[in-house]
């Protein structure tokens, strides 16, 4: 998958990705969309922290909600005049993982149900805040002093499209773990 460039590109690319982890879903039974991830061996060589932090689907939509929480109170923060970093205090792109972890923390007692409800009006909201935006003001570099020397679009991707990919993939692997 090419990264968007525009923002029809990034509209497109983010409601395909979206609509492709609904149709995995919706494919899984009620006991398998509540299931814990048995992935084993088939992970233990991974290195990125994630396989080892989300243990269900739910983990996985908590963690989608929370990144489009992160883009929607950075953009509407800073267009309001209050200055804020993408990550929050005291997070970095060093340290985010551990921001992450606290993600999974916060919702261990979230409900499948209701992080599929969070995380399907979320999406919505980001997609909105999106098409409220100009493709200068998504992909023009330095268009906004805030997004440093990104675009704001590549931050919409990354909470987006990329993290869809991701989530799919995790959702692929369980698809093919719980149905051996």
């Amino acid at each position: 998958m090419s990264r968007a460039t525009t923002k029809a590109e990034l509209v497109k690319a983010s409601e395909d990705q979206f609509t492709k982890i609904w149709e995995l879903v919706n494919s899984l039974s009620g006991d398998e969309q509540e299931a814990t991830f048995a992935f084993g061996d088939l992970v233990a060589n991974k290195k990125e922290a994630h396989w080892k932090r989300d243990k269900n689907l739910r983990d996985v939509l908590v963690h989608l909600y929370e990144w489009h929480q992160l883009l929607l109170d950075w953009i509407q923060s800073n267009q309001h005049g209050k200055n804020q970093p993408f990550l929050p205090e005291p997070y970095n792109w060093k340290t985010y993982g551990k921001m992450n972890v606290e993600f999974w923390e916060k919702h261990q007692t979230t409900t499948y149900v209701m992080a599929r409800t969070m995380v399907l009006a979320s999406h919505k909201e980001v997609m909105q805040l999106i098409d409220s935006l100009s493709d200068k003001e998504l992909f023009e570099k330095k268009h906004f002093a805030w997004t440093e020397t990104s675009t704001l679009g590549a931050y919409c991707v990354s909470a987006t499209a990329s993290h869809y990919d991701w989530a799919i993939n995790k959702i692929k692997l369980h698809l093919k773990t719980v149905r051996k």
